[in-house]
Parts: C-alpha cells; sequence; structure tokens
C-alpha cells in the first residue's frame, strides 16, 4: 500500500463529505445517529472483538489494556446509548448569538459552524470510534478515525455501521472514514495534511502526544497530563474535605481527572492531615510527604510514609500514589498549583466566599472546583452528553470537549442595503 496515496484520497473524500455535513439538517444527522446505533443492536460484533483480543494477548499486553479493548454488553450499550444521547442534544449548527444594531443600520452576530475535517488519533479503545463520530457528525463535521492497530477490525466493523446509518439517512459514508491500516506512517501523513484536516484531537499517552507536538503541521486540541490538585483551605469543612479528597484520588486512579496531589492550609493540617492519610492508607495509597507533612503524620503515630522529591510536585502518577505537601495559605497554593500543575483539574476545599472566588480567577486550569472532587471534570457530568476528550490548552477548546467545541464561530452580518460612508 502507497500510504501517502491512501491517506490523501481519504482527505479528499473527507473534504468533498464535510461540505455536505455542513448542510445537513439536523433532522439527518439525528436519524443518521440512531440508525448507528440500531445497527450495533442488531449486528453480533463478539467474534470480531474476539480476534483483536486475541492478537491482543498474543502480544503479552496487560489486563487493564485487555479490559479497554473488551467490547462487553455493557460497553456495546453505553455505545448505543451514547449514540442516542448525543442525537437527543440541541443541533449547535447555525445558531446566531449576539446580533447587536450598529449606527450605520447593519446587524452583526456570530454564527456557530462545523470546524470541517478532523482527523482523531487514539489508542486501543474501540468505543472511541463511534464516541468520536458521533459528536463529528452531529456538530456537522467529516473525520478520519486512527484507532489503534490493537482493535483494527473492530474499528472497520464499527465505519461499516456507522456507513449504514448514513447512508439511510441520506448523509455521505465518508463524512467517517477509518484508516484501515495499523502501518505507523498513516498517522504521520495524517497530522500534516494541512489541505484536507482543519484540526487533530489526540487521545493517547505521553509517546503519541509528545510525537504530534513535535511533527504535526495540522492544529491540533489536545492535553499532556491531568497533574490534578485539591487544596484544603484552613477555612474548609473537615467532613467535606476527607469526601472530596477521598473520591478525587481513589473513585479511580488511572483517568487524567484524579488528584494527584493533596495541598493543605498551615492552619488545618494537624486536624485535617491525620483523617486524611488514614482515609488513604486504609485504601493502600501511597503518600509521598514533604518534611512538614512527616511531622504532622509522625506525631499523630501514622508511619508507612515516603518523602517527597521535586519530581513527585509535577508527576501524573494514574497510581495509588498522592503527593501530600503543606502549605503557608492560598497564595502558597494558588503559586503551587500554577507552577507545577498541568493546568488541567484543581479544587480548592473552603467555606470562605472570597477566597473560593479567588482560586476560580487566579488557578490557570482549564476546570477549576470549589468543594467539589476533580473526577467531576467530565463531559457527561458537565451536561455535555459524549466528550471527544479534555483539553488543557487554552486555544481552541478548553476543558471536557464535547459539541461547541468541535465547531468555530464566524461573524454575520444582516443588512437593507447599507453602504460604508
Amino acid at each position: 500500500m502507497n500510504i501517502d496515496q491512501y491517506m490523501t484520497d481519504l482527505g479528499r473524500r473527507a473534504r468533498a463529505a464535510s461540505r455536505a455535513m455542513a448542510r445537513a439538517s439536523t433532522a439527518a444527522k439525528n436519524a443518521a445517529l440512531n440508525a448507528v446505533a440500531d445497527a450495533i443492536e442488531r449486528e453480533s460484533l463478539k467474534a470480531t472483538n474476539a480476534r483483536d483480543l486475541a492478537r491482543a494477548r498474543e502480544k503479552g499486553h496487560d489486563a487493564a489494556f485487555i479490559d479497554r479493548l473488551t467490547l462487553s454488553d455493557k460497553a456495546l450499550n453505553t455505545m448505543v446509548e451514547g449514540l442516542r444521547q448525543v442525537a437527543a442534544l440541541a443541533d449547535p449548527i447555525g445558531e446566531i448569538s449576539g446580533l447587536k444594531y450598529r449606527p450605520s443600520g447593519i446587524q452583526v452576530g456570530q454564527m456557530r459552524v462545523p470546524l470541517g475535517v478532523i482527523g482523531i488519533i487514539y489508542e486501543s479503545r474501540p468505543n472511541v470510534t463511534i464516541d468520536a463520530a458521533a459528536l463529528c457528525l452531529k456538530s456537522g463535521n467529516a473525520t478520519i478515525l486512527r484507532g489503534g492497530s490493537e482493535a483494527l477490525e473492530c474499528n472497520t466493523a464499527l465505519a461499516k455501521l456507522i456507513g449504514v446509518g448514513l447512508a439511510a439517512a441520506g448523509l455521505p459514508q465518508d463524512a467517517v472514514q477509518v484508516v484501515e491500516t495499523a502501518d505507523r506512517a498513516a498517522v504521520g501523513t495524517l497530522i500534516k495534511m494541512t489541505q484536507y484536516i482543519d484540526v487533530i484531537v489526540p487521545r493517547g499517552g505521553k509517546s503519541l502526544i509528545a510525537r504530534l507536538m513535535e511533527e504535526a503541521r495540522v492544529p491540533m486540541i489536545k492535553h499532556l497530563d491531568g497533574i490534578c490538585h485539591v487544596y484544603v483551605d484552613d477555612r474548609a469543612d473537615l467532613a467535606k474535605a476527607v469526601a472530596v479528597c477521598d473520591n478525587a484520588k481513589t473513585h479511580r486512579y488511572g483517568t487524567c481527572n484524579t488528584m494527584e496531589t493533596l495541598l493543605i492550609a498551615r492552619g488545618i493540617a494537624e486536624q485535617a492531615l491525620p483523617p486524611l492519610a488514614r482515609t488513604f492508607q486504609a485504601k493502600d495509597v501511597e503518600l509521598r510527604v514533604d518534611a512538614e507533612s512527616r511531622a504532622v503524620l509522625e506525631a499523630a503515630n501514622i508511619g508507612g510514609l515516603v518523602d517527597a522529591t521535586e519530581e513527585d510536585w509535577s508527576t501524573e502518577y494514574l497510581a495509588p500514589v498522592l503527593a501530600v505537601k503543606i502549605v503557608a495559605d492560598l497564595d502558597e497554593a494558588m503559586e503551587h498549583i500554577n507552577d507545577y500543575g498541568s493546568h488541567h483539574t484543581d479544587a480548592i476545599v473552603t467555606e470562605d466566599h472570597d477566597r473560593a472566588m479567588r482560586f476560580l480567577r487566579e488557578v490557570d486550569s482549564a476546570s477549576v472546583m470549589v468543594n467539589a472532587s476533580t473526577r467531576f471534570a467530565d463531559g457527561f457530568e458537565f451536561g455535555l452528553g459524549v466528550e471527544i476528550g479534555i483539553s488543557n490548552d487554552k486555544l481552541h477548546a478548553r476543558g471536557p470537549v464535547g459539541l461547541d467545541g468541535l465547531t468555530s464561530l464566524k461573524y454575520v452580518v444582516l443588512g437593507r442595503g447599507e453602504v460604508r460612508q
């Protein structure tokens, strides 16, 4: 296979399909989404998935990887439900906002429009194929999906079902295309196809993102790390602090919105830190502590601690490991977060309204929370429906990326024959 020629053909077809998708009606897009959901319910994908799973096991992938790759009944039901949820969401395309009269007599506003063609690069989860296709379709975009090689058969089968749904709704099947080769060169070509691709959305590990940041010529919506913090203020409610911090760390360890560093105000450390430490240690979370935290905890007869290093403050563990530091006050906490964080999600626990508002204004992160777990940084929890990922960039989208994040705005002018004087 000539990879460059193959990818160029996908790009050309996607660009043509994007023009049809931009003018597609809401009814047609919703019909396509529901038709895809119906097709998944009718079609048995278990045998196809079993072949992907067998190859992954032969390559020695671990249990967590196999779990992400498996299309269980629950995973298939979630796909179907996600498609129907996106169909039920309001269509942002064509919406005009901020329309105002100018002294000249014209009206000026902004219209929400599709981005065009979105390239999505992801790893082993076949559910991403459906989530990404659904969001791109509803937002009037065409998409080229490049999933992990381990899920190639599942992704190809899902692409065919998506094509069935698009055709049933009278929409171009080229609106959603899956790259049907495991050759890594396909990624290298995709991220440089500026004549056909408007934006790349990578969903994967650090090595993938680092490679794309170095090689891509197409703009990206991305995030590298989820180094999330919870700061327990000296005016925090202790019960809230324990509940929020426990959930932020132990609800799930391997997600980008999991707390990785706990900051505690010096004024409440002796009261808050021991019960927090006992809560974490009861769940086998390793605590990597600064010298002041160690002193407080050892005075409370709590051992099993590890001394934190400078590297710990900027590490995304994705594991039952937590860095802990005592800070003087809100100012030091915010300085630490802005210096060491990844601008993903950070939270404060406090009963002081003024301090909460300062935290919201001054912490430079995509999602900032008051008295709530960082685990809420999620498209579904934010009411966006299915998300395509979480961005800690400042441009173009920030935070969980739903339908609006896959659109742009253009100015529109309404006149009655006015001419500029």
